[in-house]
C-alpha cells in the first residue's frame, strides 16, 4: 500500500477524531516571546514544562524520545527563523540552531531533551533581549555587523566591509560611528574579545592559540587589547571565570 493510500485510511479512522492539537496561536505567541526577547514569559513557559505536555501535541513518532526530538527540531527551526526575521545575525541564528540540534545525538531521555529545550529557548531569548534593547541600526549597519560576526576570526578592514556592501569606506566609516557611537575598528575588537572571553571560559586553548584563532598580530597584542577592553589580563579572566555559567537573572539585569 502506498503512503498516500495509507493516509486516506488513517484520515477516515474514528480514532483520529479523538486527537486534538493545540491552537496555533498559543505556540506562535511562545515563539514570538523568544524572538522578542521576553525573558520572563519564556522562563515561565519553561517552568510550566509546556514542552513535554502530551495534550494537544502531535505524535510524530511512536517512540516517546524520538517524538520529543522531532518536536525539538521543529521548535528550533521556527525560533531560528523568527529570530532571524527580528534581526539576529544570519550566521549566529543558524549556527546556534545547528549546535543545539546536534546535541540531540547524545541525549536519550525525555528529561534530558526537555532540559536542552529550555536551555536552547533561553539562549535565543537572552540574545534577542540584548538585540531588541540595543538595536536601532540601519540596513547597512546591520549588514556590516552580520559580516563581522561571520568573519570574526579573520582580519577585517573597513575596506573589506565597504566592498561587501558596495559603498565607499569613508561613507561606511562615518555612518557606522554615527549609528553605533564607536568606530568600526573598535566594534570589531569588541566582538573578537567577546569570542576570546568565551574561549577563555569554556576551552583549554592557550593564549597564543586564541590570539591566532582570532587573527591578532601576536600574543602580546591580544593581551594588550584584551586588557584595554575587559580591564584585566586574559590569564586573570580565565582564573576567575573558567567554566562559570552566568545565571538568567543576572544576564537579564545586565541589559
Amino acid at each position: 500500500m502506498s503512503y498516500r493510500n495509507e493516509w486516506f485510511l488513517l484520515e477516515a479512522d474514528d480514532n483520529m477524531d479523538e486527537i486534538k492539537h493545540r491552537e496555533m496561536t498559543e505556540e506562535f505567541l511562545f515563539y514570538k516571546a523568544v524572538a522578542n526577547g521576553d525573558i520572563d514569559k519564556v522562563k515561565e513557559n519553561c517552568e510550566q514544562e509546556r514542552f513535554i505536555e502530551d495534550e494537544g501535541v502531535g505524535v510524530l513518532s511512536r517512540n516517546p524520545v524520538t517524538n520529543l526530538k522531532y518536536h525539538f527540531v521543529i521548535t528550533t527551526a521556527i525560533i531560528t527563523r523568527l529570530c532571524r526575521q527580528n534581526g539576529m545575525e544570519l550566521e549566529k541564528a543558524f549556527r546556534l540552531s545547528d549546535f543545539y540540534i546536534q546535541k540531540l545525538d547524545d541525549i536519550h531521555t525525555e528529561k534530558e531533551i526537555q532540559k536542552l529545550h529550555d536551555e536552547m529557548v533561553m539562549d535565543y531569548t537572552k540574545k534577542m533581549c540584548k538585540y531588541v534593547h540595543l538595536n536601532t541600526d540601519s540596513k547597512h549597519i546591520n549588514a556590516c555587523k552580520e559580516y563581522i560576526y561571520a568573519h570574526v576570526k579573520d582580519r577585517i578592514t573597513i575596506e573589506d566591509l565597504a566592498n561587501e556592501l558596495g559603498v565607499s569606506a569613508s561613507y561606511l566609516s562615518r555612518l557606522f560611528k554615527k549609528e553605533t557611537g564607536v568606530s568600526v575598528s573598535v566594534y570589531i575588537r569588541r566582538q573578537k574579545i567577546d569570542v576570546a572571553k568565551n574561549l577563555l571560559r569554556f576551552s583549554d586553548y592557550s593564549m597564543i592559540e586564541i590570539a591566532n584563532r582570532l587573527s591578532f598580530s601576536s600574543q602580546s597584542h591580544f593581551i594588550q587589547q584584551f586588557r584595554e577592553v575587559v580591564g584585566m589580563t586574559p590569564k586573570k579572566y580565565r582564573d576567575e571565570y573558567y567554566m562559570v555559567q552566568w545565571d538568567i537573572e543576572s544576564d537579564k539585569n545586565s541589559n
